[in-house]
């Protein structure tokens, strides 16, 4: 009786391990530098577990559901654009922080593929006395310079976490809310529950490891010419992909007819995005 009650004390511990907390963070955004009224709210999911962090769109989550069902049933191209279109966000990439190596991976695509880097920018935060309470938490005010744009987090300890949105770590506390100074991004903890594990995201095109000056690189590339770009991963292959983040159909479409379409989607997205969260 006595090994059982080991082995089922064994098992309840590897289950409770294997569980994750999801803190879910209201994004509030003004990505387009010429229209600050132009102001953009989604979720995001910050999901914590004993080894590692993950923040990502809660839309990212839902159109990668979509698009498995799709695939899964054997519909291929038939994606519901409409619903697709309702389920965009502008928070399209992925971060990773790994607790043991103590290192942030930054994830997101230009064009076909999947670029990746590892933050090498640390965070050096200035730790006030002063304290408030925000919601159910007591908060105390940290402020640091990251990325062009000064930061002020309120962090709580009540919770047994050290961690945030986005790129923010190194606190001594979990971080229920960020903004910065020009007030043009910020991240509201809105609510946490428990889930089983990390989600499944969905992975098209090639996973390319780069420098994060690379990967500023690439990124204006893609801008200033996103059909020579374009063309040039994988080896070429047009745009019978249906270009980044898609909705597929290409089918036997002119070649120079999706190439216009392809460049002023990118300029209509840079457009509204002119204003990122990192300004250098």
């Amino acid at each position: 009786m006595k090994k059982i009650g080991v082995f089922a004390m064994v098992v309840l511990a590897q289950i409770t391990f294997a569980q994750a907390n999801r803190f879910v963070y209201q994004v509030t955004m003004k990505p387009n530098a010429s229209d600050k009224n132009d102001i953009k709210t989604e979720n995001a999911y910050l999901d914590i577990s004993a080894d590692k962090s993950m923040f990502y769109s809660e839309n990212r989550i839902k159109r990668d559901s979509v698009m498995r069902a799709n695939f899964q049933s054997g519909g291929g191209r038939g994606f519901n654009r409409d619903q697709m279109e309702g389920l965009r966000s502008i928070i399209n990439y992925s971060i990773e922080k790994d607790k043991k190596d103590q290192k942030t991976t930054y994830k997101d695509r230009i064009g076909r593929d999947i670029y990746t880097y590892e933050e090498d920018r640390p965070l050096n935060w200035k730790i006030s006395s002063e304290t408030t309470k925000i919601g159910d938490y007591k908060v105390q005010k940290a402020e640091t310079d990251f990325g062009g744009r000064k930061w002020t987090a309120w962090f709580t300890t009540d919770l047994p976490y050290q961690d945030g949105p986005y790129k923010f770590s190194g606190l001594p506390g979990l971080v229920v809310k960020a903004e910065d100074s020009t007030g043009e991004y910020s991240f509201d903890l809105m609510k946490n529950y428990k889930i089983a594990g990390f989600p499944e995201m969905n992975t098209f095109g090639n996973v390319v490891k780069v420098k994060r000056t690379d990967y500023v690189k690439q990124q204006e590339k893609y801008k200033s010419d996103p059909s020579a770009f374009m063309n040039s991963q994988r080896g070429g292959g047009g745009f019978a992909g249906g270009g980044p983040r898609g909705n597929g159909g290409g089918g036997n479409q002119n070649p120079a007819d999706m190439r216009k379409r392809m460049e002023e989607r990118v300029k209509e997205e840079a457009k509204n995005n002119s204003n990122p969260i990192e300004l250098k």
